[in-house]
């Protein structure tokens, strides 16, 4: 099973764009959308959910009434502000350290598993698809990746299927580490400008701490061909292979306001061929 991970260093890259495509090339893969913060995946590939997860990845505060003296040190104690002055907890504001129930003197409070989101498990045209949405406000998005991956990898050996294409969330913090650990090869996806080279180093770094080979796809480079030389230049002196320069195009946004990639929506158009040629070329790798 080989599994290729669609990352950025910053958002708006085009990184949800590109896998999506390589979702119709591939024909017959799982996709797993780890954005779970802000996931995007299912506006162009319109998943029919088949298994539906209540992930709990955080607790909560639960006072018992019938043990509590009413002394107030949890809510003083609180740097959250999480309990009230009739000493009821605000679980949106409660971060479940557990502070609470340590200085309760009379072991009237608890910690109390909630769920922070749910994971599904989906049928789309070009095969299945793992995903989740954490809930507002909530943390562990790291965990929910994991079990994103989980179901990815359970639902390709269920299916027979030996390919997993993961569309990662922007940055180098713990959701995106938990979309790269063991993968087969990362597809950075950069645009030519100065927060994207500065953050394709970034992502580049955490990809060669956790020795998953490296592409890079300048997206959109014609905007600023100056940019884009320097990114050729960064790539050339690290040994890092460019599998796309993908130019800008108004038929990719086109395209995803009628819900579509833009392999389906214009398959002749230059993007879709550049598109098309890079995903070849990962597939070599991949031996695919």
């Amino acid at each position: 099973m080989k599994q290729l991970t669609v990352l950025s260093g910053k958002g708006g890259t085009g990184k949800t764009t590109i896998t999506a495509s390589f979702a119709v090339l591939a024909k017959n893969a799982v996709v797993a959308d780890c954005d779970v913060d802000a996931p995007d995946l299912h506006l162009l590939l319109h998943p029919e959910v088949i298994e539906t997860q209540e992930f709990r990845g955080s607790k909560v505060a639960v006072i018992d009434k019938t043990k509590c003296t009413n002394c107030g040190l949890c809510k003083e104690k609180c740097r959250f502000n999480a309990i009230t002055r009739d000493l009821k907890v605000e679980a949106m504001a409660c971060e479940g350290c557990g502070v609470c129930a340590i200085v309760c003197p009379a072991g009237a409070i608890t910690l109390a598993e909630r769920v922070s989101g749910s994971a599904y498990i989906s049928k789309i045209q070009y095969g299945f698809m793992s995903h989740a949405l954490l809930n507002p406000g909530e943390s562990n998005s790291g965990k929910l990746v994991t079990l994103v991956r989980q179901n990815a990898k359970i639902l390709a050996k269920k299916e027979n299927l030996d390919l997993i294409i993961i569309d990662g969330s922007p940055g180098i913090g713990c959701p995106v580490i938990a979309s790269v650990t063991g993968v087969d090869a990362g597809l950075v996806v950069t645009e030519p400008t100065l927060s994207g080279i500065h953050d394709l180093e970034r992502v580049v770094q955490l990809l060669d701490h956790f020795k998953v080979t490296p592409f890079v796809c300048v997206n959109m480079y014609d905007v600023n061909t100056d940019n884009t030389n320097k990114i050729l230049a960064f790539c050339e002196k690290n040994k890092i292979d460019v599998v796309g320069n993908i130019p800008f195009n108004h038929e990719v946004t086109k395209a995803m306001v009628n819900g579509k990639t833009i392999i389906e929506n214009f398959p002749t158009s230059n993007v879709a061929e550049e598109t098309t040629d890079m995903w070849k070329k990962l597939s070599t790798f991949l031996d695919l």
